[in-house]
């Protein structure tokens, strides 16, 4: 039998079909047409399911969707999500009605940590941070062997923990969340910023104009030992560690595991945290946990939406 797992984001729609011992057999990924409306994008999300099924959907156990925004899991509802035309809307009946197939809807960065505790880095762990490091920043948390949500299902937004308060607005409305100091977006913003004041680096010839200046350019520019990029990755990762270490005093975890696109810059990202860390940690947590790099990489958001559905049967 097999999972499906459903990454929703609001201008690609990737699913794959997933063995719990193999991982991804087949995949695909369609445009969202998030334009044309809700139902439109419940119609493609059942498409690819059709196309990676290749007609065996009765081999099919149950269907993941990992959507972003605020999400009534118990009920597979998409209360709010950005860039998609979601508001209170049954997704998981949508599907189901069409599939006859169980289906869980689940947040994005939730499916993320979910995920890694299926098929990546956390494998039989039961206390572990997820942090997904894209053009926003999310997270998710298991304690004890299980995924916290809080009271309304929406907790562990970490990506609005505040570590500057007189900092950049951020679209949630609070200041210096440390989604506008180090998400993928605002690492080039900061780039763009410092390449005002140092024209002459290579981070813009790497990107060709400030304007085309984007996150993984500052790592490459990195490599070769530029200055703009050193004061960039100098700034985003100090406000990591005062995140994580925030998180780690809260929630005591085995491990921390970082993931999303900006991840992929490895030690170049993970190792100025690691050092810069023990800097904000009280000194019974320090040596407590490993901060360490996602392995799933392009495969995530698929492995965490089919997760999220292994989840829901295994534990809840």
């Amino acid at each position: 039998m097999y999972l499906v797992g459903v990454d929703l984001g609001g201008t690609e729609i990737k699913t794959g079909l997933v063995s719990k011992d193999k991982g991804i057999i087949n995949k695909v990924a369609i445009p969202t047409e998030a334009d044309k409306g809700a139902d439109i994008v419940a119609e493609n999300i059942i498409k690819t399911i059709k196309i990676v099924a290749e007609g065996n959907l009765d081999n099919i156990e149950g269907i993941g969707i990992g959507s972003p925004g605020s999400i009534d899991r118990d009920n597979g509802i998409v209360r709010y999500a950005p860039n998609l035309p979601f508001h209170n809307f049954e997704l998981a009946k949508a599907v189901y009605e069409e599939l006859k197939i169980p289906t869980f809807v689940e947040n994005d960065a939730n499916a993320f940590a979910l995920g890694e505790w299926y098929f990546g880095s956390s494998q039989g762990l039961k206390h572990f941070i997820a942090l997904t490091l894209g053009t926003g920043i999310g997270g998710g948390v298991v304690s004890h062997g299980i995924l916290i949500t809080g009271k309304d299902g929406i907790g562990t937004e970490l990506g609005h923990v505040i570590v500057q308060p007189d900092g950049p607005l951020c679209g949630c409305g609070s200041r210096g969340c440390i989604e506008t100091i180090a998400s993928a977006r605002n690492t080039a913003r900061w780039a763009k910023e410092f390449s005002v004041k140092v024209p002459n680096n290579m981070v813009v010839e790497l990107a060709g104009s400030i304007e085309k200046i984007e996150s993984k350019h500052v790592f490459m520019a990195l490599e070769k030992g530029d200055i703009v990029a050193k004061m960039v990755v100098d700034k985003i990762t100090d406000a990591l560690a005062k995140a994580i270490a925030n998180f780690v005093h809260i929630f005591n975890p085995e491990m921390v595991i970082i993931g999303g696109g900006m991840s992929k810059a490895g030690d170049a990202l993970l190792n100025p945290i690691r050092e810069k860390v023990d800097f904000y940690l009280m000194p019974s947590f320090k040596n407590s946990f490993k901060i360490m790099q996602s392995s799933l990489v392009e495969d995530a958001g698929i492995l965490g939406a089919s997760a999220a559905a292994i989840y829901h049967y295994e534990v809840k």
